[in-house]
């Protein structure tokens, strides 16, 4: 039994911090999430913008995605894909976002997935 107790209190506390790696360099969180990012935490918090153009879509713009996250528990910063957050030395990017958007689906903010690089 203390063996169950183990696993239960183990399955409980996954869902404070989360680590999703898919070996391709990109540590994965949801909003709320906490993720690892090279010795980093950083936790989405709160989408701020998907402007980005549906697929399937001609986009005079490519459009934009904007979060807030919170590095290291601290006050919230913003994000935007693909532009590098100086952080002590080292980059942190939001280097992806998923899903993709699509015009006959409405996304709400807890199907979003976030991926973030850090570089020396």
């Amino acid at each position: 039994m203390p063996g169950l107790a183990a696993l239960g209190l183990t399955l409980a506390l996954n869902g404070c911090i989360s680590f999703h790696t898919v070996n391709d360099g990109i540590t994965r969180a949801q909003i709320g999430e906490t993720a690892q990012v090279g010795g980093i935490a950083v936790t989405p918090v709160k989408l701020l913008e998907d402007s980005r153009c549906p697929q399937e879509t001609q986009c005079v713009w490519a459009g934009r995605v904007r979060i807030e996250a919170r590095i290291d528990g601290g006050d919230p910063v913003e994000l935007t894909l693909g532009q590098p957050l100086a952080l002590a030395g080292r980059s942190l990017t939001l280097a992806e976002v998923q899903p993709e958007p699509r015009k006959d689906i409405t996304r709400y903010s807890d199907e979003y997935r976030f991926g973030f690089t850090l570089s020396p």
